[in-house]
């Protein structure tokens, strides 16, 4: 056995030296800690050591000749008061909050809890239910950074496993994995689309809530961490971490960049009645907000039981170092915060200037990569939409809504999109961000697809077993006359149609556009607007649909090829009357600037509006009509040739080439229209 001495109290979790292994963990109220070692497959405890208490709350020990590969586990010591909201209970084999790896899989069962139903102390042993942490050095990542410029990016977001599950054309032993990711054929096919960055569905590792395995369901969607450091093994072909390491170099080849979600609101040891799987045994009181009196009662500003208290000095340097280690050993480019008004909470709610912005702020490796707020919890005060500092950027739903409720033909939407193509600056500008400050987007995980949003007007969740309660019941859809699938020619061409008017805003818009991965394929979930527990063909994407008249492949291809070529949308700053530069004018039907009465008459359903750039001499024009009957319009003046040439449309029979002057637009159309000096183009391609 080890010869063991004090250990070091830096750093936290395990590390390798030249002399063994250190621990080092964080329990403040035990009386003791023990460091549990195993071995074997599966893994049996052979034997249990006394860590040693050092200032500052920690335990620490040093195994004098140990190496990468020892599994070990906690057992924290000390007082159970249930009503004082401290769990002690050296019965749960406990994982290393700071473990980079861990081995075997995680099992429910009521050995897992540390009270019974009625409140008494749970006597028995987890561990055989419980992975085993295991010693891990990894390598720091070496591989070489895109690097991509806001104003040059374009999200996908995907899932691991549901993206290439059904990709027949990767390897059959990859699919669903880190690796299938990096498949040559799914690589075409996002730059195909023009994608400068894959947003991953969560990556640490999790488990399913018991509530979902006892009715045969996962948690598919991986909102429920276990491990803040450990990349989910089920998305590892061999259950080898470096595999992640591997995606993201392969990825990075092709100058595509590899943001992942976390989720720092909480952690899958869920409320009070909730299993005892880490934090909750070594600092229960710290790790999660409680309220003040009783101190057994979690603050549920998550929805999911618990709330991770950010503002505890050992929670927030938990939460930082698990962000730099993603970047400087896994080579991620950024994250996007589930539920991010989380992380600036204290007791008197949501603060832009809270300690975790500045610790991320001023930090060499945080400060430089990309960093995407889900601007929202459901706890009070929790929707922080344009409330959150620079550099953030934010998932805009202010966007997706109106420009779901535009081509619905919602009355009265004109001033509300206007105001979302421009950048919201509303919501940025008062803080100093601009218009690439908003993630701009139609669909993503959370809801509808875009080809059910056309398809379903009311949600169909039945599958989830909750009787169709779950998810939100308003998704400002519009079905198209069917509720579900149809092989009626009209409604395939009209369902097609408004998808792509709706990506024509999307791309016609300032801000950073993202999809959701199966956006491009006419991926259904059956009306599902809540897909979280299936893991099965609801969400995986169907590659059955790519080079068919369904899928939307050519139409984003060729609308952020345009959308590449306009400066007007790679400019930071919001633009104003004054701007010397550039110039937003917005027309109405008789291509006159809109009038007030313009922008409140209700019954109008037609937005023109003009981009222009006076040092390139090129302005867009882009005409948006949600009007199920035909108009005709009169076309402003071009300020920088002689004609318009319309360069993209919605209708199905579209010719590039110069329009007439007034033109007939045909119901529910939109088009993209150019004005191009070609002096002064410096030779480079024209759209």
């Amino acid at each position: 056995m080890f010869k063991t001495k004090l250990g070091s109290t830096y750093p936290l979790g395990n590390s390798i030296n030249v002399e063994g292994v250190n621990f080092a963990v964080y329990a403040p109220s035990a009386s003791g800690v023990t460091l549990c070692l195993f071995e074997g497959q599966p893994a049996v405890e052979i034997t249990q050591i006394a860590m040693n208490r050092r200032e500052g709350g920690l335990w620490t020990l040093h195994l004098e000749g140990a190496a990468e590969g020892v599994l070990y586990g906690y057992r924290a010591h000390g007082e159970y008061n249930l009503g004082e909201g401290v769990f002690f209970n050296k019965n749960k084999l406990l994982l290393d909050p700071y473990c980079k790896d861990f081995e075997g899989d995680f099992t429910w069962s009521e050995r897992h809890y540390c009270h019974l139903p009625v409140g008494e102390f749970n006597a028995n042993d987890n561990a055989i239910d419980m992975p085993k942490s295991r010693v891990f050095s990894p390598k720091l990542y070496r591989g070489k950074r895109p690097n991509t410029p806001w104003q040059d990016t374009f999200i996908y977001e995907c899932h691991v496993k549901g993206t290439t599950q059904t990709l027949d054309a990767a390897d059959p032993k990859k699919r669903g994995k880190f690796l299938g990711l990096c498949e040559p054929s799914f690589i075409e096919h996002l730059r195909q689309l023009g994608v400068t960055a894959i947003e991953l569905l969560p990556v640490q590792a999790f488990i399913s809530e018991q509530f979902l395995t006892t009715k045969g369901l996962q948690n598919y969607w991986g909102y429920n961490t276990l491990s803040f450091f450990v990349p989910h093994k089920s998305y590892c072909v061999d259950g080898n971490v470096a595999e992640f390491q591997q995606m993201v170099e392969t990825l990075h080849g092709h100058n595509i960049e590899v943001i992942i979600d976390v989720v720092y609101n909480h952690t899958a040891e869920s409320g009070i009645d909730g299993p005892m799987l880490s934090m909750r045994g070594l600092h229960n009181r710290g790790y999660y907000r409680m309220l003040q009196a009783p101190e057994s009662v979690y603050i549920n500003d998550t929805g999911c039981g618990n709330t991770i208290n950010i503002d505890d000095p050992i929670t927030l340097r938990l939460v930082i170092d698990s962000l730099r280690y993603w970047v400087k050993y896994m080579g991620v480019d950024g994250f996007r915060f589930d539920l991010a008004t989380i992380l600036g909470r204290s007791n008197e709610g949501f603060n832009g200037q809270h300690a975790f912005f500045q610790a991320v702020a001023q930090d060499p490796i945080l400060g430089q990569v990309k960093l995407i707020a889900e601007p929202w919890d459901v706890g009070p005060g929790g929707y922080q939409l344009g409330a959150f500092p620079p550099p953030w950027r934010e998932w805009n739903d202010k966007y997706r809504d109106v420009v779901r409720r535009f081509w619905r033909g919602d009355a009265g939407t004109l001033p509300e999109l206007a105001k979302r193509i421009h950048g919201s600056n509303e919501l940025f500008e008062h803080n100093l961000r601009g218009p690439l400050n908003s993630i701009n987007f139609l669909t993503s995980h959370d809801g509808f697809s875009l080809a059910d949003w056309v398809s379903y007007e009311h949600k169909h969740n039945e599958a989830n077993g909750e009787g169709n309660c779950d998810g939100h019941s308003e998704n400002y859809s519009f079905n198209c006359g069917v509720e579900g699938p149809s092989e009626d020619p009209k409604v395939t061409h009209k369902r097609r149609k408004l998808q792509i008017n709706a990506l024509v805003t999307l791309f016609m818009s300032k801000g950073v556009p993202m999809i959701c991965a199966g956006t491009e394929l006419n991926h259904s979930q059956g009306g599902n607007n809540n897909a979280y527990c299936q893991d099965n063909e609801t969400s995986w994407l169907d590659w059955r649909n790519l080079n068919t008249t369904h899928d939307l492949l050519a139409p984003i291809s060729a609308l952020m090829k345009i959308r590449n070529q306009l400066s007007a949308f790679k400019h930071p700053f919001f633009v104003h009357a004054d701007d010397e530069r550039f110039a937003v004018l917005w027309y109405n039907k008789l291509g006159q600037i809109m009038s007030e009465m313009d922008w409140h008459d209700e019954a109008n359903k037609t937005l023109v509006y003009l981009l222009a750039d006076h040092a390139e001499s090129s302005s867009v024009l882009v005409v948006l009509h949600a009007d199920v009957n035909e108009t005709e319009i009169q076309l402003p003046d071009p300020p920088f040739s002689n004609r318009w040439e319309a360069v993209y449309s919605s209708e199905s029979d579209f010719e590039k080439g110069h329009l007439p002057n007034p033109f007939g637009l045909t119901g529910q159309s939109a088009w993209i229209l150019l004005s191009q000096n070609e002096e002064t183009t410096n030779g480079s391609e024209k759209v």
